[in-house]
């Protein structure tokens, strides 16, 4: 659900009015920080010469006397490998990272298990494949690591401090990857009217964030995962990178090794960064067109799955050397418990890259990954592969086969031409176990309320086959690209013509259903956001996302109950419903269950404020105002310059209306008067403001706040609401003319017609 969507004001406009004031629920979230005035230095620095050493001289022991060494490991978003100089790409420089490769061992084939950032990271941490951690998208997935092997937990239990610090909204700490960690810093701002990947803040904030964790621990053994969003989309490198390189994505990447350059310089300042073993490594690549694909996510080609890996070893053992046989991420959890002495204690299905056991290190293996991407937001098939290097087999309705070796580009497939290696690959891929679960399995319970709603045998899965390949339906993200730039521009009437014209073509497109949704529910187009956020519902299989979305508008709509039912629906799978449980108890006027639902929305919030702002309203409702006042000064303190001035849409006017009650009708109306120079299409704060000013003997400013109110906004409810505001200050003339002339204009409206039949 998108935290702009406008609250419902019921039962508080009910209270108001009984004192000439009302409230609003508020939707706040932060925006999130600019990556624009980040000063790093990234001076050049020669490129080291590396040999190639596959024996790697491990047999020297760790310098700490407890076996328990830093480990730093370090996730740059979106790094394709070959984009570095350190595995041959001569466009960009990157000296912070080419020096630390000076010190560590580089592994040239390394591969992601799926091209997104969270089922990615999941991997990392766990050990495991998506299917079998069960993460398979940035959305609608959480990890639930109770029954897992979770590298931080079991570091943490092992006596280390645990911390992490991350730059993307997907990795918060909601999504479960905080569990075992000590210190987990997300403090990512949200923003409205965005694509979930691009909420971002630019890494050198995220490592500012951390430095205090860093040397409050730096005297014991600490396990810290330091995660930077360059160089993902949208890739707008600050100077003085922007102008040197003619590549925006190789601008972020120099960007990047000199956040990197930061955070090793950190870590010899504290004196830690010889014992250290620091992993440098990436969650997935990027398209960058190699394929017609700019970004990631929907094709499984070598640009997208394969990442740097260079693994530093206390004392730099290994130095120089470079390792050419295939890797996997899943690989870096057996890797530190090997180092850290405890490589028998965890099952695991990936191997240890350092292991002194020479066979075993060598055995041959394939290395799999998917992305349930297409399927997921477009309707389209999904992809699954196999590398058993140099041969790359993937799976789809148009299956591939290359030769890495050969053609690294991966531009002529051979699957005909071997038909041998297509046969056993193919074979070997149907070997694994990859039972796809949609976000959110519709079990009995959730059955019974759907079928409640209407909704029986309408939800109950993702679409099978025959689906598109992936690869055939490239030229519809162009328009749906153009159509997400207007939503995200708040240009949503062209915004919804352009969803529109992509749904008639593409009809299980989902992420056009949820934006469509989304642009009408800006407009005040409630029932037709509504309908585009059902259909998005049943095509992606009954989404939490969407049941969110859907009880968000049937809120709006006044419809409690089913309103209540989809919140449900979503309770476990969805951080914002507990929020949007507590507005449907406020709503309901049951203000116990509305405080129990805000306690939890509060707790689990991380950067949101908009549970904040829930509980300000509950503050009002209980008459509890001068808490309303201080917690409605609190959040604008806490908003700050950086936050977009839309997510302070209601709070001056809670705030005067709370002023109101207090009997400071001054206030109350500097609060109003701010809340309408922010926010001029909210209607409701000229109404009271009107109001306020006839109380305190200014007619003619009453009169003049609704005709700004009309001027504004030329549209039905708000000549609707300056006819009933006139009337309730006995302005009975003016109120029948404002209304002939609004009848004049929309004859047909029917609260218009409402109004002129109670004469």
């Amino acid at each position: 659900m998108s935290d702009s969507t406008i609250r419902c004001r019921g039962p508080v406009v009910a209270a108001i009015n009984r004192a000439l004031i009302a409230t609003v629920l508020l939707a706040l979230v932060a925006a999130c920080s600019s990556k624009e005035n980040t000063e790093l230095d990234d001076s050049a620095s020669p490129r080291p010469e590396i040999g190639n050493q596959q024996k790697l001289p491990l047999d020297r022991p760790p310098s700490r006397p407890d076996g328990k060494p830093p480990i730093v490991l370090i996730s740059i978003d979106t790094l394709r490998s070959d984009r570095l100089p350190a595995y041959g790409y001569e466009a960009v420089d990157t000296p912070n990272i080419d020096r630390l490769r000076l010190d560590s061992i580089l592994f040239e084939h390394v591969y992601s298990s799926c091209p997104l950032t969270l089922p990615s990271h999941s991997s990392l941490l766990t050990g495991l494949l998506p299917p079998e951690h069960g993460v398979r998208d940035n959305t609608g997935y959480r990890l639930d690591v109770s029954e897992l092997a979770y590298l931080p937990r079991h570091l943490q239990q092992r006596g280390y401090a645990t911390g992490a610090a991350i730059s993307t909204y997907v990795l918060r700490a909601t999504t479960g990857l905080s569990s075992g960690f000590d210190f987990y810093e997300d403090g990512v701002k949200f923003r409205s009217h965005s694509i979930l990947g691009d909420v971002q803040r630019p890494g050198i904030d995220t490592l500012d964030s951390a430095r205090f964790w860093l040397s409050s621990v730096a005297a014991r053994p600490f396990f810290f995962f330091f995660h930077i969003y360059e160089p993902h989309t949208p890739h707008t490198p600050p100077e003085p990178f922007a102008s040197r390189y003619e590549s925006p994505y190789d601008g972020e990447v120099a960007l990047s090794d000199a956040i990197v350059g930061k955070l090793l310089a950190e870590l010899r300042s504290l004196g830690v960064y010889d014992n250290s073993l620091i992993i440098l490594t990436s969650d997935h690549g990027e398209g960058l067109n190699d394929h017609e694909d700019y970004e990631h996510g929907l094709l499984l080609y070598r640009e997208a799955i394969q990442v740097p890996l260079i693994i530093k070893l206390p004392d730099s053992r290994g130095a120089g050397s470079t390792v050419s046989r295939p890797a996997q991420l899943i690989d870096i959890f057996p890797t530190i418990l090997d180092l850290i002495g405890n490589n028998d204690s965890i099952s695991l299905p990936g191997r240890s890259l350092v292991r002194s056991d020479e066979h075993a290190s060598e055995q041959e293996r394939s290395i799999y990954a998917e992305t349930h991407f297409p399927t997921l937001h477009f309707g389209w098939s999904d992809l699954r592969s196999l590398i058993d290097y140099p041969y790359h087999y993937i799976e789809g309705p148009d299956p591939e086969l290359f030769n890495l070796e050969t053609d690294p580009l991966e531009q002529k497939n051979i699957l005909r031409d071997q038909r041998r290696i297509f046969g056993k690959l193919k074979q070997e891929l149907e070997g694994y176990d990859v039972a796809f679960v949609a976000p959110l399995e519709v079990d009995p319970e959730t059955q019974d309320k759907l079928a409640a709603l209407g909704y029986l045998g309408r939800v109950g899965g993702i679409a099978e086959g025959p689906l598109p390949d992936p690869k055939s339906q490239l030229l519809v993200l162009e328009a749906l690209k153009l159509a997400v730039d207007d939503f995200s521009n708040g240009r949503f009437l062209k915004a919804i013509d352009g969803f529109e014209q992509v749904l008639a073509e593409q009809p299980r497109l989902v992420d056009a259903w949820e934006h469509l949704g989304q642009s009408l529910m800006a407009l005040g187009r409630i029932n037709e956001a509504l309908k585009a956020f059902e259909t998005g519902f049943e095509v992606s299989g009954g989404s939490p996302h969407f049941a969110t979305e859907i009880a968000g508008a049937l809120l709006k709509l006044n419809r409690l109950e089913e309103a209540l039912q989809f919140a449900e629906i979503a309770a476990d799978a969805h951080e914002l419903s507990h929020d949007l449980l507590a507005q449907i108890a406020i709503r309901q006027g049951d203000l116990a269950a509305a405080e129990k639902y805000v306690e939890r929305a509060v707790a689990t919030r991380g950067t949101r404020i908009a549970p904040l702002i829930t509980n300000a309203e509950l503050s009002f409702l209980q008459n509890k105002l001068e808490e309303v006042i201080r917690l409605t000064l609190e959040i604008e303190e806490m908003a700050g310059q950086k936050t977009e001035v839309q997510q302070l849409q209601g709070l001056f006017f809670l705030r005067g209306s709370a002023y109101v009650r207090l009997g400071q009708g001054e206030r109350g109306v500097d609060a109003f008067r701010r809340e309408i120079e922010l926010f001029p299409t909210e209607i409701t704060a000229y109404s009271r403001l009107a109001i306020l000013h006839n109380i305190l003997g200014r007619p003619e400013d009453a009169r003049r706040t609704l005709e700004d109110l009309v001027a504004a906004n030329p549209i039905p409810p708000a000549y609707a609401e300056a006819v009933t505001t006139l009337k309730s200050i006995s302005m009975d003339r003016q109120a029948s003319a404002v209304l002939r002339d609004a009848l004049q204009r929309w004859p047909a409206d029917p609260q218009l017609i409402a109004l002129a039949s109670q004469g």
